[in-house]
Formats: structure tokens, sequence, C-alpha cells
């Protein structure tokens, strides 16, 4: 082994000097390779945002504790407990040397006589708690970070080390206990003495072999855990000569010691020897055995992408409708409840699942709030380009919004705890572990054979194997919220995993979209008229087909295929639309597969003929015709009196309301009036398509791990930001006092000639957020109070203000190849 090559970390313990040590965990993670530091940011993306600006940066953040936690959730039940282990063993309380070893730490979690198994599964659970550095090597030991103490202070159910109760102990009792147990010892360090005894293996079996039956039954009750007991005057001081009670015989030999007032603690060195070395009394390398139901895989997917086409279709359906007829804004900013209820009936949905496909549309940026005073849900411009997007296209921005959100629109409905109404697209739905529970639970289905449906115990189970930091109450409900929203998007079938969902987890939206593409019906260009005045879709049509069939003809039914169906007032829509009588026609002859019915070309055409033969304008408003007759049948009508009609001329009648109120009462009575504007022209229109503004897309969380590309430029510029701290270097002498200007032309003389001899240079440079750092920088030229150069840290070419360079240095070693 090279001096510079890492330890054998899952070799036996020689008690070989092993490579020279680490001084401290800073170093050992400056030794580290960029792919090996590229792997440590991948497993915690947190540690690289904002990105550190030196190893020492990298590593004070990697051992905080709220990064430390959010490790720590991630880890599975076993990984875990070799976690615990090293906690437990490597603790540097405990006696000398500080540090575990591998074999050792095998040892206590596979004893001698396994399968082997575990003990693979502790090769590559350390793997990994060394790529995710919670562990450091220290020679040819292994010690957790820090932080670890505190946030896992009972590692595998054990107390304190002896060390730390003996340190609280009175001095007086501390003498009387090394003076009965290690007379020999120098009275100067009785902490020490006490503890080097009590994990001395055969100095402790000595100490047990003199208490009596009950004490050692006492012993044993602890073993195991809780190692913590309650007794009165905990702090008595006993010894030898004097022990006459099972605890007392415990206290005297310091197998128990006192960690309060009416508390006693088995030391762990004590709790290790009577477990025989072995920390659990389970050890589940493995998650347990998935219990459920097999399906075909590719019937499950088939199932799955037919539901993804359902949310496809219900989410244009109300997109559209709510483009004509947007619903209103709360005062709060949710969707009120008749709203969601008329989503769901557009929808042809239920109220929960119209709540989840609304929620999921405003987080993909489909849906949008105007900025009006009265506000309106309305479809964004966004929606536009996503309407015109391949169907599996379009499920993919859906799936990964409900992925990456953090809403949970199942809570819609329920009260905060001021028994105010959550409502949908409101306030009170944000929880910030939906995204972590969703994911979880999808890589879980995605572990079981394709097609196969797990119970939900067994399902559990497994997620609680996983990640047993992350159980609780609300935990679990965000599962089950999960599942039941990822059977609604088309996630599954069946209860089991989709196919093409697994590439989309392993980070392929590519292979995803071109599975997914293969399930999802293609859109059609044609329809079947019938002699019912109705035209049925066999499957989705393409865009320009479905805007010009809703425009001229209702939707009766959703299903397998949609059922059109003709009107007057349908085709009045259209003809309103500025399409007229042989445009309908002839779209309808082109797109269907069927010969036209008599009974639609006459309603298209008697509708055409009486379409625009009246027309209304303001008189409030009046009625003009051509023809005075028709006018004589409409003033003759008894059921216009309500409009308040008068005859001004052969051709002209005046009426007391307005002129919408007056198109909409003589459509009712059978007419086909259109507007006129002032130039007596018609004014024809299709509804007015409205559109909010496009919402903000949200940050990634601090949970998504970056691409490889972003991993490399973090490494780079953690090394160089390294480099400009560590570097060596000699000061260039700066006059603190002098004319004005000598300062900034002293500068500029170095820069100069570093540009002109092609020499790297360090600077301390306060950047405009008034932040201080040092820079290595290779200048190549300077005018009018600027430096152009190139910044090692950013890893690009930067433009540094003279004013703003508080300190000039040379480097002793200019190596660009490494650290100098």
């Amino acid at each position: 082994m090279t001096e510079n090559a890492p330890p054998d970390l899952h070799g036996p313990d020689t008690g070989t000097a092993g490579p020279v040590r680490p001084p401290t965990f800073t170093s050992w993670l400056r030794e580290r390779s960029d792919e090996e530091l590229a792997a440590l940011l991948s497993a915690r993306p947190d540690l690289g945002r904002p990105v550190p600006d030196g190893i020492g940066s990298l590593a004070a953040r990697a051992t905080t504790r709220n990064t430390v936690l959010r490790a720590l959730e991630g880890l599975d039940s076993f990984t875990l407990q070799v976690l615990e282990a090293v906690v437990a063993l490597g603790d540097d309380r405990m006696s000398e040397p500080v540090g575990v070893t591998a074999a050792g730490l095998t040892a206590a979690l596979a004893p001698a006589g396994d399968d082997g198994e575990v003990r693979e599964a502790v090769a590559a659970a350390l793997d990994g708690l060394l790529r995710s550095a919670l562990v450091w090597p220290d020679r040819d030991r292994l010690r957790p970070v820090q932080v670890l103490r505190d946030l896992l202070p009972a590692p595998a159910r054990l107390g304190p080390p002896a060390r730390v109760l003996l340190a609280a102990l009175p001095h007086g009792r501390l003498k009387r206990l090394a003076g009965d147990l290690a007379p020999d010892s120098p009275a100067s360090a009785p902490v020490e003495a006490l503890a080097r005894l009590l994990s001395d293996p055969a100095g402790l079996g000595a100490l047990l072999s003199q208490v009596g039956e009950q004490a050692r039954r006492l012993l044993d009750g602890m073993t195991w855990g809780p190692p913590h007991g309650t007794v009165a005057d905990a702090r008595r001081d006993v010894g030898l000569a004097d022990a006459g009670s099972p605890v007392e015989e415990l206290l005297a030999r310091a197998l128990l010691l006192p960690s309060g007032d009416d508390t006693l603690t088995l030391p762990r060195e004590v709790g290790v020897h009577l477990r025989s070395g072995t920390l659990f009394r389970e050890v589940a390398a493995a998650p347990p055995e998935f219990a459920g139901t097999s399906h075909d895989p590719e019937g499950v997917t088939r199932f799955a992408a037919g539901q993804a086409f359902t949310v496809l279709r219900a989410v244009e359906e109300l997109l559209e409708s709510w483009s004509g007829e947007p619903a209103a804004v709360l005062r709060n900013g949710g969707l009120g409840v008749r709203d969601l209820r008329r989503a769901a009936r557009t929808m042809d949905t239920d109220d929960t699942t119209a709540a989840l496909l609304v929620e999921v549309a405003h987080a993909a940026g489909l849906l949008g709030a105007d900025d009006r005073v009265e506000g309106e849900w309305l479809p964004t411009r966004e929606y536009d380009l996503w309407r015109e997007s391949p169907p599996e296209r379009r499920w993919l921005r859906l799936a990964q919004a409900w992925l990456d959100t953090d809403r949970v629109p199942a809570l819609s409905g329920s009260r905060d705890s001021g028994g105010r109404v959550r409502n949908v697209l409101g306030p009170g739905l944000a929880r910030p572990a939906a995204p972590q529970a969703r994911r979880d639970l999808l890589a879980e289905l995605a572990t079981a054979e394709p097609g196969f449906s797990p119970a939900a115990g067994s399902l559990s189970a497994r997620l609680s194997w996983r990640r047993p930091r992350r159980r609780s109450p609300v935990y679990t409900e965000l599962v089950e919220t999960a599942g039941t929203e990822a059977a609604a998007l088309g996630f599954t079938g069946r209860g089991a995993l989709a196919g093409y969902v697994r590439p989309l987890l392993e980070g392929d939206p590519e292979a995803a979209a071109g599975l997914l593409a293969g399930y999802l019906p293609r859109p059609l260009d044609h329809v079947l008229v019938q002699g019912d005045l109705t035209a049925v879709a066999p499957g989705p049509l393409v865009a320009e087909l479905a805007r010009e069939l809703a425009l001229v003809a209702d939707v009766e039914s959703t299903g397998g295929a949609t059922v059109y169906r003709f009107t007057e007032d349908s085709v009045r829509r259209g003809l309103d639309a500025g399409r007229g009588i042989a445009d309908i026609l002839t779209l309808l002859e082109r797109h269907s597969r069927t010969p036209l019915p008599q009974a639609l070309r006459y309603l298209v055409s008697d509708v055409g003929r009486r379409h625009g033969r009246l027309r209304a304008g303001t008189a409030s408003s009046y009625l003009r015709c051509d023809e005075p007759a028709l006018l004589d049948e409409v003033m003759g009508d008894r059921r216009t009196e309500a409009l308040g009609l008068v005859r001004l001329a052969p051709t002209v009648v005046a009426a007391g309301v307005g002129r919408a109120a007056l198109v909409d009462g003589l459509r009712r009575l059978g007419h086909h009036p259109v507007a006129e504007g002032g130039d007596g022209a018609m004014r024809l229109s299709r509804p007015e398509a409205r559109r909010a503004e496009p919402v903000e897309v949200p940050p990634d969380p601090p949970s998504a791990a970056p691409d490889v590309e972003r991993l490399r430029d973090i490494v780079r510029a953690v090394r160089a930001g390294d480099q400009a701290a560590t570097a060596a270097r000699r000061a260039v002498p700066l006059p603190e006092d002098g004319p004005p200007g000598s300062r900034a032309a002293a500068v500029l003389e170095a820069l100069s000639g570093a540009a002109a001899a092609g020499r790297r240079l360090w600077i301390g440079y306060t950047d405009t957020d008034g932040r201080q750092g040092g820079r290595i920088i290779g200048p190549s030229s300077v005018d009018g109070g600027f430096v152009t150069a190139h910044d090692e840290t950013r890893g690009a070419v930067q433009r540094f203000a003279v004013h703003r360079i508080t300190a000039v240095a040379e480097l002793e070693e200019d190596d660009r190849g490494g650290t100098p």
C-alpha cells in the first residue's frame, strides 16, 4: 500500500502501522479524488448549495447538525445499524486506540459462523457511509463525524462511555473507586485508570465474576437496553468493603455509574462485554420479502397508460372550459367548493381526483391566476404549448410536477389549527416531506418484479426498513396518499408500477417517453357521423379537428370513444364564430368516415339560413330586418312583451332591454339574431380564450441530485477555492500610507507584471455583496482600473475591479496540476 492510497478497511486488523494518519476530517476530505468528492455531493446534494468556497467550508458543512440529520434520513435500517456500531465502538471518548477497525466492526455485526451474507452487507454499508462522509478512516480505524455523538446519543441502545460517567463523579468518590479497583494506578489520573480497567476484557471479566446472582440479573436486564435504571440516592459513596445490596455491589465495582440523582447507567464498555461483542440481537441485512399478487406486466402497463390518457383528456377539458368560463379566485387565493365541483363534472370524475388534477396542472405551470382585483383561474400561455405537444410529453410534464410539488391535494376540505377550511390551490396544503414520500413509495415499488402488486402491510414493512428515521404518522399518511394519487395519475396499474415509470425514476425521461408512447392511442383525424345527429370519435382527435368539432357540436359522453351531438345551439355557436354553412359541411365531409346524414345537412342549412336575418343593436337596443314580415311575426308574439319592443319603421324595432338580453331572449324563442356594430356590420366572434401569466417554476428541492456536469463544476470550484486558501504565497507589499492612488498603482504594477510574465497571482477580493475571499487568477490584461483574468475558482474569465482588490501575493509554487 502506498502512502497516499486509502487504507484497506475490510481486511483483518493486523495491528501494523497504516498510512500516515490524516490529522483531521478536513485533511481526509482534501485527499479524496475528484470522483469521490463528486460521489459525496451526489449522495448529499445539500452540501453543494451554495457552492462551498473550499474543502474547509465543505468539511464544516458536512458535519453540521442539519445536513447530517438529512443524510441519516436516507439510510436504511441495516446501514443505520452499521453507523450506530461505528458511533458506539469508534467514540473518541473511549480508551485508546480511538476508532474501530473494519474487522472489529464486522465481528460486532456478523459474529463468526454466519453464512457470509451479513459480512458482505457490512462491507457495502461501510462503502456507502464513507462515500457520504458520515464515517472517515483514521489510520486503519474508522471514526464517525463528531456530531453523530449528539444525534445518536444511545447507539445500539448502549450507554455513554465509562470515561464520560466517571468524569462527572466527585474526586473523592473517584479516588475511592480507583483505590479499590486499580490500586497500582497513579493517584493523579483515577478516571483514566478506571476507564482502562473497564475497557480491558480480562479486568472486566474479573469484576463481573465477583458480583452475586441478583446483581448479575440486574445487569442482564440492562444489557440490551435501555441502559438506564432508577434508584434512590444513585450518587451514594459505596466501597467494596461496605457494599450491602446488589445495586451497591455494582456501584462499588463501577459496573453501574450514576448519571443523575436517581439514575444509574450501564457504561458502554460493560454493555458491549455483556453482549459478548455482538451489538444487536437481530441484524436485518436485507428488507423483508414482498408479499402480494403478480400480474401480467404488459397488462399493468396498459392499464396505467389508459389512466394516464384519461388524465390528459380531463386536464385539457378542464382548461379549455376555464378558458371561456374561468373559476374565481377566493380571497385566500384558493378555489371555491362550487368551482371544484363544477370542475369535477367537467372532467367526469369525483371531487378528490378533481382536486388532484387541478393542483397538478397548477404545479406544472398550465394554470394560473390573472392579476385583476377580482382574480380568475385561467390557463397560462404554457398551456397552449403543452396542448400541441405529443401526449407522452404532456403526461411527463404532469408527472414531474406531481413528483416535485410539496402540496398535498388530499388535505383540501380539512381544517387547519385555526379552524379554517383548506381550499384547493389555497394555503395550508404544503407538506415538505411529500415529494420524498412519493419517491420513496415509487422507488420501493420499482424493487419488486415487473407486474407485482405488493400487499399494503408488506409495502409498509419494507418502507419502514428502507427509511427507519422517517417513520411517523405524518410520513405514513403521506405514503398512503401518494399511493392513491399515483394510481389516479397513471404511475401504477392494479397496484403495480407501470413499466414506463422505472426509467423516469432513474432519471431518463426520454426512455420513459418512448415507452409510454407505445401504449397511448395515437390522435385520429376522422370521426363517424351517425344518423341521430351525433359524431363518434373512436379515440383522441388531432388538435385542430378537436377544436373545430367542439365549436360546432357538444360533447355528450366520454370514455373509450367521445360522442359529440349536433344541435341548433351548437351549430349557431359555429356560425357566430364566423364559420359558414359550407365551412361546417366541408369540415364534416372531409373528416367523417361515414356519409353525412340528410338530417344533419338540413339542420346546418336551416340554422344557417335563419342566422343573421335579424340584427340587434342598442337603443337600449334595436332589431333591424330587411323582411318586414319577420318583424311582424316577432311583434305579434306575446312572449316578446318582456323585451319592450317598439316598431320604429317597417324594418326597425326598438327594445327596452340591452342588446345582449335582446339577443338571448329571441334565441330562446327560436330566432337566430346576431349582434350588429355601429357601422351596421355583423359582429361575429368565437369565445375569447383568455390566458394568465406563466407560473414561476420552483427551484430544485434540496434532495434533488445535480447532474454530472454540475457535479464536476462544483468539485472544480471547491478545489480551486481550497487552493486559493492553502497555497503557499509571498505577499506583495502594498503601501498603506502615501499619496492618493499609490496603493492602486502598486496593485496595477503587480498585475501588469504577472500578465506580461504569464504568472498566476493570489488576490484578496471583495465582491459586490461585500463578501471577502481569496482568488487565484491568471491576469491577461490590465486597463481602465480593471484586470481581465482567468479565475481558477470560477473556472472562467472574469473582470476584477482594482479598487476591490485588498491584497496581492505571488505563489511560491505554480503547479497547475494540483494543490500547491
